[in-house]
């Protein structure tokens, strides 16, 4: 059975196969839908645990909550906090936080009990030694952190920073570009952290094949390129 074809069916909490109801369990308290290499998050009365699809749960442990497989390794939450487990039900390791993320890029986000936030790698250490207000995932290599200041600013894999320039809002690199925001407005930057044109928006989404849809200050909405050429809707 392909686990990309199951389908979850939100409203009642069952799975499906080529319109088939799977399993012997009718519905589920709570259900996410199956992830690589093909297990589910199910919740019945003993708890939060992971199934295959055949609806055998992988492990005898239950939790408060489990959540999707990425990268191989799954966050769950007991009673002593979150952590990550592997694709057998084992914990990668010993620490215990306040919230975990899902892995991307190699990397997780992390808030530990002190409410700082960093990144773990796959073996459950942190690749750098600076904390931060808020951390988003990897993208392409490099992530958005926030300091106590609540500015932003992208941090390689290795904790590095880009560009050393600090936003008051950050978007994760696209196809080479992050949108950002400063006391003006919205627009996109390069790898630098420069502004790749003049203009200032008051929203702004993502280049999508070379246009990225935006509203100017006063409500206008339009795309602009790369290159700074802007096309009102009008």
């Amino acid at each position: 059975m392909n686990w990309k074809t199951i389908k979850l069916n939100e409203f009642d909490k069952t799975f499906s196969y080529n319109g088939k109801l799977l399993f012997k369990v009718s519905n589920f308290l709570d259900a996410l839908k199956f992830h690589a290499p093909g297990l589910a998050p199910v919740q019945d009365q003993s708890g939060w645990y992971h199934i295959d699809v055949d609806g055998k749960p992988i492990y005898e442990k239950r939790y408060v909550r489990a959540f999707g497989y990425y990268e191989g390794l799954a966050t769950v939450i007991s009673n002593e906090g979150s952590f990550h487990i592997d694709t057998n039900g084992n914990p990668i390791y010993k620490s215990k936080y306040n919230w975990c993320g899902n892995f991307q890029e190699g990397r997780c986000a992390i808030r530990d009990k002190d409410n700082s936030y960093f990144h773990i790698d796959k073996q459950g250490k942190q690749p750098y030694q600076e904390t931060y207000s808020y951390v988003g995932d990897y993208k392409y290599g490099f992530a958005c952190v926030m300091n106590n200041q609540q500015l932003f600013t992208h941090i390689d894999k290795q904790g590095k920073k880009l560009h050393n320039k600090w936003f008051l809002d950050l978007g994760v690199y696209h196809k080479g570009f992050a949108t950002a925001r400063n006391e003006e407005g919205w627009f996109h930057i390069n790898f630098k952290g420069e502004r790749i044109y003049q203009h200032t928006f008051a929203q702004i989404e993502p280049f999508y094949n070379n246009l990225a849809f935006c509203e100017t200050q006063d409500g206008q909405k339009c795309v602009i390129s790369e290159f700074g050429e802007m096309k009102l809707f009008i």
